[in-house]
């Protein structure tokens, strides 16, 4: 006869709620909230356009807001100002940067920066919940129970074998849901980012694990993701930076063994300075260019200034030989405002003639030797 009461039973007993272990994720503190990739950040800046408008500032403010993503690389795009990086500062510092940049590029100060969308900080919450979903951490802190009623509560009907399971930095802690609102202090556990949470209806560990396993997945892949984007950008930078330092290298060279196909205006006549004035690339030039940049201007001491003439011969083949003359008299002092406006094109020749007096003197200068040798001789 067997004995009923020294008899093994034919199934084990299920754990009550007491042998689950309690095991609380420390005491965090993150401190002030650090702007992140994928953040929008609001910049309001004051748009007077009215008395009435300009009494009231925050009113001006609303009038221009403008808002910008933080990009992969850490920055956002101003337009005007270029790329400022404010990710992983707080919003004084961030507005503190902004500042520097906008007095930099001779911009208005004022303004007012804000965090219009939360997307760089998140905890996951799924499970036995209303609707499993990422959560965001805003400024204010993100607490376990405020997580929870963020995905509309649970929804356990049993509680014997219910747990709050959270995966944090590689380790598991688990809360029993009977405890969790036995004990208020365990409602007001900081949720931090990177924060997985799992409303577990079974002893075992199976679902969770399959959970905690996703959203390192997800995690893993949103990085990998990032990580190549910001690699194809930064090779795409470095190949264009390439291209434009072989271009300038190149142009370099062709300047200095003079192989780049550049074009002329001649300058000639009572210049300081017989030479060639060079074109520049992209924009036009002016006879009063040419005349003062290189060639020092007209010859004072024996230059004309009533007799200033630009030629320009014929582009047509069938027509060689035909020049086009244009005369400037400088006599008159407003004349010179023309030659601000007179562009020039290749091969023209900018001709400056002599004085009167200078043709005199220089035949006498040419003359006098042979009198003096004459002289000499005469002499002898």
């Amino acid at each position: 006869m067997v004995d009923r009461d020294c008899a093994d039973p034919t199934f084990d007993v299920a754990p009550s709620r007491d042998s689950l272990e309690l095991r609380v994720p420390p005491a965090v503190d993150p401190g002030s909230y650090e702007i992140g990739i994928g953040d929008v950040v609001l910049l309001s800046t004051p748009n007077f356009g009215s008395t009435v408008e300009e009494l009231s500032g925050l009113l001006a403010a609303q009038n221009s807001r403008q808002g910008y993503t933080v990009q992969d690389d850490g920055s956002v795009n101003i337009p005007n100002v270029g790329r400022v990086r404010i990710a992983g500062l707080s919003i004084e510092d961030a507005e503190a940067t902004l500042f520097q940049r906008l007095v930099e590029n001779q911009f208005d100060p004022t303004f007012s920066l804000e965090i219009a969308e939360f997307n760089s900080r998140k905890v996951s919450i799924g499970g036995a919940v209303a609707n499993a979903s990422v959560v965001p951490i805003t400024l204010t802190p993100l607490f376990l129970g405020e997580g929870i009623d963020a995905v509309g509560g649970v929804t356990v009907q049993d509680l014997d074998f219910a747990s709050v399971r959270i995966y944090r930095n590689g380790v598991l802690y688990q809360i029993p849901l009977t405890t969790l609102y036995e004990r208020p202090d365990l409602l007001k556990i900081r949720l931090v980012d990177g924060d997985a949470v799992f409303v577990d209806t079974e002893y075992q560990l199976d679902q969770a694990e399959r959970y905690f396993q996703e959203q390192i997945l997800l995690v893993d892949a949103r990085r990998q993701a990032r990580t190549a984007a910001v690699v194809e950008l930064q090779a795409e930078v470095a190949l264009r930076r390439n291209q434009l330092t072989e271009s300038r290298t190149n142009y370099q060279l062709r300047q200095e063994l003079g192989a780049d196909n550049r074009d002329y205006v001649y300058l000639t006549g009572e210049v300081g300075a017989q030479s060639r004035y060079v074109l520049p690339f992209e924009r036009t030039a002016t006879l009063a260019d040419a005349l003062f940049g290189n060639a020092e201007g007209v010859a004072v001491d024996s230059g004309d200034v009533s007799q200033i003439y630009v030629l320009r011969a014929a582009s047509d083949p069938r027509e060689f030989g035909a020049v086009t003359a244009w005369h400037l008299n400088t006599q008159n002092a407003a004349n010179y405002a023309v030659m601000t406006r007179f562009e020039l094109r290749p091969d023209d020749i900018v001709f400056v003639a002599q004085q009167p007096i200078t043709k005199w003197n220089r035949a006498v200068s040419q003359i006098l030797p042979s009198l003096i040798n004459v002289v000499r001789i005469g002499t002898d």
